[in-house]
């Protein structure tokens, strides 16, 4: 089970990706050893879609 923070990105943020670096072992559960995620190298290739992005202003602190 992720955790809170896994699933509760900030503001600004991609669900996926926030997702994918908190709940690394959850997310990654299915890949073998050494295998890349098809959804992250895709995230790194072409970017976030809008679609799972948090409304809201990035902060950086």
């Amino acid at each position: 089970m992720p955790n809170d923070k896994a699933t509760n990105p900030p503001a600004g943020e991609c669900r996926q990706c926030w997702y994918h670096a908190y709940a690394s072992r959850q997310a990654h559960a299915h890949l073998g050893p050494r295998e890349d995620c098809p959804e992250c190298v895709d995230h790194m290739v072409r970017g976030c879609p809008a679609h799972l992005m948090v409304p809201g202003k990035r902060r950086w602190f």
